[in-house]
């Protein structure tokens, strides 16, 4: 029993600590600068949802956002579908060298991604990819592959051999039993490394920092940056927490609405 209790003391604690300080970010925004500083703790007098606007428009939020969902779009696109062909290959069909190709890709989860950056920078700027948005693309979709095969790699190997093997007995081809059959069966599994997938790249900067130099392609992560610059020298605090909480709002409505799926995708690659 007291186990229990310290369990759930601790949980209510951890959730304090994750929502307080957004709701105090969503509060903020709402405020004017002389209500941030005088009360910082206060709802406002007034929401002013103006704030939102001004973020929106003058301070580019909106088309960061729209540069953001076409990289991050792009780029989960192409991991999935690679990532998915990838692990189930491995998962499924073994040949001479299988674990090599399978570990090679899993020890790029190890490495850190800022030991590859100078040359990363050169491979793409001779490319001509330099601050091109399919040049970030193909840079998020290698940067997520490895963890994309990983995850999917044991959950390839979790479905059962009978339903595949029926499908080919019945004239179906290698493409068509994993389009038609062990995708839909892997769709938990799918849902949930796509969200992973999601939320790491929605929150990428370093990255884009590197191999995003052109101002009009400025993903979030570089515009809540430049914003926080330019609006802590104009003293704008409400349009830097709204430009925030507008950057935020993707993210938290994609884990409200798939947190189950992610629950339960995690819970089926893990029993067979």
């Amino acid at each position: 029993m007291r186990t229990g209790r310290l369990v759930h003391v601790v949980l209510l604690v951890w959730a304090l600590l994750v929502t307080l300080p957004l709701l105090w970010a969503v509060v903020s925004s709402l405020k004017t600068d002389a209500e941030i500083f005088d009360s910082p703790w206060s709802l406002p007098a007034t929401p002013r949802f103006d704030n939102w606007a001004r973020a929106w428009a003058e301070a580019s939020i909106g088309r960061y956002l729209l540069n953001t969902v076409v990289v991050v779009g792009g780029a989960l696109m192409l991991t999935m579908l690679f990532g998915a062909l990838i692990a189930y290959c491995l998962a499924r069909y073994p040949f001479p060298g299988n674990r090599i190709v399978y570990y090679t890709l899993v020890a790029g989860m190890l490495f850190p991604v800022f030991l590859a950056l100078v040359p990363l920078f050169f491979v793409v700027d001779q490319l001509g990819l330099l601050g091109t948005y399919h040049g970030l693309i193909l840079v998020y979709a290698a940067y997520a592959l490895p963890f994309t095969v990983f995850f999917l790699h044991a959950f390839f190997r979790t479905l059962p051999t009978a339903v595949a093997e029926a499908a080919f007995i019945d004239g179906c081809s290698h493409t068509a039993v994993f389009f038609r059959i062990m995708l839909p069966m892997a769709r938990p599994g799918l849902v949930s490394v796509g969200i992973f997938n999601f939320l790491g790249l929605w929150n990428q900067y370093l990255l884009p920092l590197v191999l995003n130099p052109d101002p009009d392609r400025y993903v979030l992560a570089q515009g809540l940056a430049s914003l926080a610059v330019s609006q802590g020298y104009s003293s704008d605090w409400s349009g830097l927490f709204a430009g925030l909480v507008i950057a935020i709002l993707p993210v938290l409505v994609a884990y409200i609405l798939f947190q189950r799926q992610i629950r339960d995708g995690l819970t089926a690659g893990a029993v067979k």
